[in-house]
């Protein structure tokens, strides 16, 4: 059984992860570091807006980052955080699962 304090630290990293721009960082780090500009090649949307959402991330402790002259590279701190994203995808698939076996065909 976990403590009150430990489900409220818990739910502040899946808080962190709830938001599609997030989740689509966290899978594009989950193949290898990114600067923030090959990051933002993937979104369409303003600079400011994405370095909020990676800020998030690195305040959940889930993506760091390092220096490299003027660039910033950042990685998962935790790469184990995409399991995580296998078990929603195993709950999805079985919800999925139970909605087909009770709806019927149309006829």
């Amino acid at each position: 059984m976990i403590t009150y304090q430990e489900a409220e630290i818990r739910s502040e990293v899946i808080k962190a992860m709830a938001n599609p721009v997030r989740l689509i960082v966290i899978e594009l780090l989950k193949e290898g570091e990114k600067s923030f500009s090959e990051l933002m090649e993937y979104f369409d949307i303003d600079k400011s807006t994405l370095s909020k959402h990676i800020s998030v991330l690195k305040v959940a402790g889930i993506v760091s980052s390092r220096r490299e002259g003027l660039v910033t590279i950042f990685h998962l701190q935790v790469p184990c955080v995409t399991d995580f994203f296998r078990c929603v995808t195993a709950v999805i698939e079985d919800k999925i699962k139970q909605h087909q076996c009770c709806v019927r065909p149309a006829e």
